[in-house]
Formats: structure tokens, C-alpha cells, sequence
């Protein structure tokens, strides 16, 4: 009976090792415990970091590819730098001796209906027409715009070819006042004809690309018919402005140095004038010659990163380029 009690009593405690080593129990939960927060601590460590890893090395694809990937971009991209401070200094120069040349041997500037009224007329169209018109066309064109938003850049592109208009329109009040004012007929040279055409194109281009590509209303399809139409057209349009600075500038020296009749050295002899005059209009041709190589180089074009339709976004509309 004794040993049925002792048996008895004795069925319960053979449980579990973790009941009957309490002690091994508490040792393997304390060893579970020392162990558990350690994926705790690595994941407090390294959330953070996945989270800061892609703010802090978050390239922008289009930059990553052209300008660190491939080596030949690189060398596209420094040869189209070396081309547009090329472009920036004849500019320049273009300004700087179309200003000369009528501060210094035509007299200087005046709003009264004179010849120094006139004088506006060159330094207007050169600086408007041929300088800031060819440094607004070649802006996409700047790597430094890529993998931006291209709205600021459309919007600064359009404001410059709008200052290129208004100084134009300007230089063109200048000498038809100064016509008028002289009793002499307006538009009857080649080079009125080719300078009022340039204008005219120029002024319809802005108004087409300003209601095209800056309106939201406009439809995509528009746009992409446009697109070409206004490149090539802008192309034409420093063509043709720099034809015109050309021949106004020979038209000029032939009618003010026509020898002993008013003073002056004849045109043939080639005084320090007609030298400068000359030296103009080459800035002029290398100038425009240096625009339409950027914008005929394909390889320095604004990558797109976007789908077609999305191509042409108007104001208004994200762009994420």
C-alpha cells in the first residue's frame, strides 16, 4: 500500500526536463533572451542606414548614365563645354565691337530721330537677334539641365527668346524712325528684306512655341508635329539673322566711307573702321557656325527618361526628366 502511495505521487513528477531542471530552464530562457534582442539590435542598426541609402546615394540615372558609365559621353560632354564657351566668347565679342563701332566712329547713341538714333539699330539686332537668340536655342543643350525638371528650363528658354524679340523689335523702331524722320524709303534693300523676314518668323516662332509647349490646352499631337517644325525653324532663323547682320554691315560701310566726298578714307583702302566692321561680321559667321554645331550634334541632345507621350509636357504639367 505504501509503495502504491509512493508510486502513486511519484507518476506526476517525472514531467518534463524543463520541469525537473527549473534551474536549466531559467539558464536556456536566459540564454534565448541574450539572444533575442540581437536581431533586435541589428535590425535597429541597419533600418536606418537601408532607409538613409538611397537619399544618400540616390544618382540620377540619366546623369549616372551619360556622364559616368561611358566614356565617350564623357568626352562628348567635355567637347560640347569647350564648344559653348566657345560660343559664349565670340558673343561676346560680337557685342562688345558692334558697341564699339558706333560709340566710338559713329558717334554714340541718341533717341531723337538722327543718325545716332540709328546706331541702335546694329547693336540691337546683333545682340538680340544673333547673340541671346543663338545662346537661348542651345540651352537644352547644357548637360548641367539633364535629369532635372525641364519646366525651368522651358520657362527661361522662352523669357530669353522673348528679350531676343523685344530688343529686335526695338532695334527695328530705331531705324524706321530714323527713315522716316530723314525723308528715306523704308524696305527697299536686300538686307531689310532678309532682316524684317528673320523678324517676322522669329516673332511668329515664339507665339507658336509659347501657345504649343507652354499652354496645358494644347494637345499632345500638336506638340509632336511642332517639335520639328521648330527646330528646324529655329535653325533657319539664326541663318537668316546673321545674313542679315552681314549685309547691313557691308550695306553700312559702303554708304559712310565713300572716300574724299565726306571725310572719311575710302572702303577699298581699308581704314581701321572698315577693319573693325569686317572683323563683325566674321564673329557673326563663326558665331553661327558654332550654334548650328551644337544643334546638329545628336550626341548633345536632352536625353529623355520618359515614355514619348510624356515628351512634351506643357506648363503647368510635372516633369520629372
Amino acid at each position: 500500500m505504501s509503495q502504491q502511495t509512493q508510486s502513486g505521487p511519484s507518476s506526476p513528477s517525472c514531467c518534463s526536463a524543463s520541469d525537473c531542471f527549473p534551474l536549466g530552464h531559467r539558464n536556456t530562457a536566459a540564454r534565448g533572451s541574450d539572444t533575442l534582442p540581437q536581431p533586435q539590435k541589428h535590425e535597429e542598426v541597419t533600418e536606418p542606414a537601408a532607409r538613409l541609402r538611397p537619399t544618400a546615394t540616390r544618382p540620377d540615372p540619366v546623369l549616372v548614365s551619360v556622364q559616368l558609365t561611358d566614356p565617350s559621353r564623357m568626352r562628348s560632354i567635355w567637347m560640347f563645354y569647350s564648344c559653348y564657351l566657345l560660343c559664349v566668347g565670340l558673343g561676346v565679342a560680337c557685342v562688345a565691337c558692334v558697341c564699339a563701332w558706333n560709340s566710338r566712329w559713329r558717334g554714340g547713341f541718341a533717341w531723337d530721330g538722327s543718325s545716332l538714333q540709328f546706331n541702335w539699330h546694329p547693336v540691337l539686332m546683333v545682340t538680340g537677334m544673333v547673340v541671346l537668340y543663338g545662346n537661348a536655342a542651345v540651352l537644352y543643350r547644357i548637360p548641367l539641365t539633364w535629369g532635372h525638371n525641364k519646366l525651368p528650363w522651358k520657362l527661361l528658354h522662352a523669357a530669353l527668346m522673348l528679350l531676343a524679340l523685344i530688343l529686335s523689335i526695338v532695334g527695328l523702331c530705331a531705324v524706321f524712325d530714323n527713315h522716316n524722320a530723314n525723308k528715306i524709303p523704308n524696305l527697299y534693300s536686300l538686307h531689310s528684306w532678309i532682316g524684317i523676314t528673320a523678324t517676322a518668323l522669329f516673332a511668329m516662332q515664339w507665339a507658336a512655341g509659347m501657345a504649343g509647349f507652354l499652354l496645358p490646352c494644347s494637345p499632345v499631337s500638336l506638340r509632336k508635329l511642332l517639335k520639328p517644325v521648330h527646330v528646324w525653324l529655329g535653325g533657319s532663323i539664326v541663318l537668316l539673322s546673321i545674313a542679315a547682320c552681314i549685309s547691313g554691315i557691308n550695306e553700312k560701310l559702303f554708304f559712310v566711307l565713300k572716300g574724299n566726298t565726306n571725310g572719311t578714307q575710302p572702303y577699298s583702302g581699308l581704314p581701321p573702321e572698315a577693319l573693325l566692321g569686317n572683323s563683325l561680321g566674321v564673329l557673326l559667321v563663326a558665331f553661327g557656325l558654332v550654334v548650328l554645331k551644337i544643334l546638329a550634334n545628336s550626341k548633345w541632345q536632352r536625353p529623355d527618361s520618359r515614355p514619348e507621350d510624356m515628351a512634351y509636357t506643357p506648363l503647368l504639367q510635372e516633369e520629372n526628366e
